[in-house]
């Protein structure tokens, strides 16, 4: 399975059966994080066989069950780090999917205290959200995405390449299902921004991700 077929194949999946990964996924998997940790100058971490951390009210009120395999998705404290986090976050997502796994982007609905015990942070470090990680009871249902026109403005004629790109964008997990991002198209170049929204700086990061997986091309972000 490829990336872009991981994007259209991929969907939130809150229910988990009671099967181990195998050493050799977790390590693939652990590779590509220590990657993601040197490229994004994050601290994301892999967490295997451990459920208090969605064993409590949030999670049972998210609709949480059978989750014992976590990523921390934690890094310094700046201005774009829930950017960083989004994106990168999702270039291990999608491995995840190539590899059989199903997962789910959860930002409320687990226990921090027990995350944070869980994983070691440096100094200045936090917690942004947490991605669900394990073999889904199901493989979940897509969910609804707004028109393309209403993520995305043109100038001129709208390039195939950019037409994938949104389309893949769309296809992103946002916080909410609220896909609050705008990717714009000037002067032959395509950049993005985040609309006011509910974490909606971690939801950019995942889309322009998705954008640029799609269409090949890079985004500027504002």
């Amino acid at each position: 399975m490829t990336e872009i077929e991981a994007i259209g194949s991929r969907h939130s999946v809150r229910s988990y059966a009671d099967k181990e990964i195998p050493q050799e996924i977790a390590d693939r998997l652990q590779k590509e994080i220590d990657e993601c940790n040197r490229q994004g100058s994050l601290n994301i971490q892999l967490v295997l066989n451990e459920p208090k951390a969605f064993d409590g009210f949030m999670a049972h009120y998210g609709k949480f069950s059978g989750v014992k395999n976590y990523i921390v998705l934690a890094g310094k404290k700046s201005p774009r780090l829930d950017e960083r986090i989004g994106y990168y976050g999702e270039k291990i997502v999608l491995l995840a999917q190539t590899l059989g796994l199903n997962t789910c982007w959860v930002a409320m609905s687990f226990s921090k205290s027990r995350a944070k015990e869980s994983c070691k942070l440096n100094k200045g470090e936090r917690i942004v959200c947490v991605i669900a990680l394990g073999y889904g009871v199901t493989q979940g249902t897509a969910h609804k995405s707004k028109p393309f026109e209403s993520v995305c403005t043109v100038e001129g004629e709208c390039p195939e390449w950019f037409k994938k790109g949104v389309e893949a964008a769309l296809l992103a997990p946002t916080a909410l299902n609220q896909q609050k991002f705008l990717i714009t198209l000037k002067n032959g170049k395509a950049s993005a921004k985040a609309l006011p929204g509910f974490y909606s700086r971690v939801d950019l990061g995942i889309a322009s991700y998705h954008f640029e997986i799609a269409s090949g091309k890079g985004l500027i972000n504002e």
